[in-house]
Formats: structure tokens, C-alpha cells, sequence
């Protein structure tokens, strides 16, 4: 019997060898991701695809369709944590063809199928991951596109990506001299840097992600160069809680998370909220179905030491718990829910930053009544509120951090867009509102 996965969801594995096949209306191909618990992968032999096959229990059979992925699973490395499946295209955009359908079968029967659906301009889409969970193995339902192609996501796994070789202008032929004047000197030819090869670190020739003899890949994009933060008004002096006032806050303002007396709160709850902007119609009036994700990165001074989203809705230490994706933002009050016990939270990580995505790349000039609010969960009183003030023109938007200054946990409002779909596209950006000065 198949069981039907819907984007999130997830459902256990009890065989030994599982494979992995795509139903796609276009030509494209099928490759897999190994990574640890920081979602990376050790080396470029953990990346297994068209040019390199064989990775360590993943193999990548080619024949019917674009392919099939097989996992020995008891072959996989014991610090391999998640095996991601990836569909890309070789031109055009999952939104202009039918949803790809990925299946999961084990000795030829079908365990599993999930319908990739909610795709629009990304041409390389996360279908499924395999993953252990408690010394068993699941497989999950993910979705997960990426806008910034085929690059854009190996190099976020840590597989390095060889630039495309820069081309050599011609040196320009000096005019032939006057007589009978004498022959000038011929100009020194110019001097152009050479690419450097990435390195390796084993001693295996590293992978060519070209296909020959097709071009090779497109190089990936520049490094993220955040613009420089404004300069915050004067005057954002850090408030109080007080009981039975919830706090209104501004952006970039200050909360100490200890209530009156210098209680510590320990178990809180932030909640996120959004509602869709209506759009006046001939016929009515409609407002379109928004898919906002909330998620929260831990980070542990400057890195990211995990991500809490709808792929994984609780935090490997089981601090933080996401209680669950909400697709339309439809109803009253918070849409998506996440609880932090502080408590938990492991002494390393210093940081978290809780983000709202848009999936299917509508802005945020789409959605009214944005908000964040910190809810005492042990009184389940709302303490501070922060309310997105006008549509940004972005993706994203970093809402609030909560982070340890002086032994204390403290919350900070922010508001700030930035361009990111999910946490992926997000955690190259959040690099910059670390800092516990940022708008201060």
C-alpha cells in the first residue's frame, strides 16, 4: 500500500534498502545530498550525481526517467544524519511544467509518493530527505525550491563549485609606427590573474559538475554583501515587562526577559501572525492564499548550529519546538506557533533569530497585519508585541532575536526584509543582526 506524503510530513522506513524515483514532464535530472547535523557535507564525495554516481550508500542508477537513487541504509556513515533528494531541470522553471512526482519503493513496491506541488521560477527543488531519528530512519516529504539554482544550492551544503574559467581578452595590436619616425616600444603585455582550483580534501581528483560536452554549470553567484544597517534613531531605551501590561514594541527596541521582581521567564512562546491583503475584484473580492513560514536559527556566536522550520519542527537539543506550517494565514490570532524552553537551550548557542518566509515568493507588500508576540507560556499572558508597520518588497523579513547578554536572555524587535523563500535562502543574510549593537 502507497502512502501519500504532503509537504512536511513524514513516515518511517523499515527496510534495509530503499530507492528513490521521479516522475518529471521535462528533461532534468536526479542527484542526492549527504549531510551531517549541520546540514553540510563532509567532502565533494558526499554530493552524488550524473559526473560522480557512487557516493558512501547512495548510488545514482541511470535508465528509466532521470533516474534512480538507491540507499543501502545500513551502508550509510554513522555521522550522516540526512540524505536529501534533488530534482533539477535543465532549463526553464518548475512552474511551467506539471509538479514532479517522487516515489519511495523497497524491492520494487511503492512505500511512499509525494506530488511537489507549489513550485513557481525555482529550477532545482529538495523533493525528500531520508533521515535517522532515533536510531531509526524516516523519510519526509520537503519541497523545498531553491531560486537561486543548481549552485546556489550545492555550495549552501558545503560542495565546492569550480568557477567557469575567465576568458583571456586579446591584447591589442599596437599601430604599425609612422616613418620616419622610430618604431615605438611594444607595450608590455597585460597580466591576468589565473583561477585557482579549489582544493580538495582527499586525494581522489575532484568532481566535475560539468556534463560534457555541454557548457559547465554557471559559477556561483557572488557572496552575499549586506548593506550596511542604518543609523537608528536616538532615543531606544530598553523597557520592562510588567505584569498585566503587555509592552508595545518599536522596531529595534530591547525587552529584558525577567518579569517583575527579576523573575526569569524560562518557557516562552512566540507566535506569528499574518493576514493576506484582499484584492478588489469585478466579482468579489478575494484574497490570495499566502504560504508565510516561520522559522528560528540557533546560532552559536557567528554560526549557525541549527534551524528550527517546517522540515523540522523540533531543535536536535528539544529546546525549541515549531507546532506546525500554516499555508494560507487564514483564521484569527497567531498563525504559526513556536515555544523556546531557555532552559534547554544549550550554554554554546548565544542567539536566536526568528525569521517569516514567503514560499511561494510573494512579498510582503501582499500581507497586512504582520506581527511577533512573546507569550509567558507558563501564565500564557502576552507580554510584548511587535506589528510590521506597511508591506516591505521583500521575501523575508527577520522579526525578532532573542540572545544572552550579561547571563540575561533579552528580545529584540528588528523588522528588517530580507530576499529568502525559507531558513536556507535566509541564513547567508542573518550574518549582520548578530551583533548585539545592531540598531542600538
Amino acid at each position: 500500500m502507497t502512502t501519500t506524503l504532503v509537504k512536511g510530513q513524514n513516515g518511517p522506513l523499515n527496510a534495509s534498502t530503499v530507492d528513490i524515483t521521479v516522475d518529471l514532464a521535462a528533461a532534468g535530472d536526479l542527484s542526492a545530498l549527504l549531510v551531517t547535523d549541520n546540514l553540510k557535507v563532509r567532502t565533494d564525495a558526499d554530493f552524488v550525481f550524473y559526473n560522480q554516481p557512487s557516493g558512501p550508500g547512495v548510488t545514482l542508477q541511470t535508465g528509466a526517467g532521470i533516474g534512480t537513487l538507491s540507499i543501502v541504509l545500513g551502508s550509510v556513515p554513522a555521522d550522516i544524519a540526512v540524505v536529501r533528494a534533488v530534482i533539477t531541470l535543465d532549463s526553464g522553471t518548475f512552474g511551467a511544467v506539471a509538479p514532479p512526482v517522487a516515489r519511495v519503493l523497497s524491492g520494487g513496491q511503492p512505500l511512499y509518493e509525494y506530488r511537489v506541488e507549489g513550485l513557481g521560477t525555482e529550477s532545482i527543488v529538495i523533493a525528500l530527505e531520508v533521515y535517522r531519528r532515533g536510531g531509526d530512519w524516516k523519510v519526509r516529504a520537503v519541497g523545498q525550491g531553491y531560486a537561486g539554482g543548481f549552485a546556489a544550492l550545492v555550495t549552501d551544503h558545503g560542495v565546492s563549485v569550480d568557477d567557469a574559467p575567465a576568458a583571456t581578452p586579446p591584447v591589442a595590436t599596437p599601430p604599425a609606427p609612422t616613418p620616419p619616425a622610430p618604431a615605438p616600444p611594444a607595450p608590455p603585455a597585460p597580466s591576468y590573474p589565473s583561477q585557482q582550483p579549489p582544493s580538495y580534501p582527499s586525494q581522489q581528483p575532484a568532481p566535475s559538475y560539468s556534463r560534457p560536452p555541454q557548457a559547465a554549470p554557471a559559477a556561483p553567484a557572488a557572496g552575499y554583501a549586506p548593506p550596511q544597517p542604518p543609523a537608528a534613531p536616538a532615543g531606544r531605551p530598553e523597557v520592562s515587562l510588567r505584569k498585566g501590561q503587555p509592552v508595545s514594541l518599536s522596531k529595534g527596541q530591547r525587552v529584558s526577559l525577567n518579569k517583575d521582581g527579576g523573575v526569569a521567564l524560562t518557557n516562552i512562546q512566540m507566535g506569528l501572525g499574518w493576514d493576506p491583503v484582499v484584492v478588489k475584484k469585478m466579482f468579489g473580492n478575494r484574497s490570495p492564499d499566502i504560504d508565510l513560514d516561520a522559522s528560528v536559527v540557533m546560532f552559536a556566536d557567528t554560526q549557525a548550529a541549527d534551524v528550527v522550520y517546517y522540515g523540522q519542527l523540533t531543535s536536535k537539543d528539544g529546546s525549541i519546538r515549531h507546532l506546525g506550517d500554516n499555508l494560507t494565514g487564514a483564521g484569527e490570532g497567531d498563525d504559526e506557533v513556536v515555544t523556546v524552553d531557555l532552559t534547554r537551550v544549550p550554554m554554546h548557542v548565544n542567539a536566536l533569530i526568528f525569521i517569516v518566509t514567503s514560499y511561494r515568493g510573494q512579498t510582503f507588500e501582499q500581507v497586512a497585519n504582520a506581527f511577533c508576540r512573546l507569550v509567558d507560556q507558563t501564565t500564557n499572558s502576552e507580554l510584548a508585541r511587535y506589528t510590521l508597520a506597511g508591506g516591505m518588497a521583500f521575501t523575508g523579513v527577520v522579526m525578532a532575536k532573542v540572545f544572552r547578554e550579561g547571563g540575561v536572555w533579552k528580545l529584540q524587535a528588528i523588522g528588517e526584509g530580507i530576499t529568502a523563500r525559507h531558513a536556507g535562502e535566509a541564513l547567508p543574510q542573518l550574518q549582520r543582526f548578530l551583533s548585539n549593537d545592531f540598531m542600538k
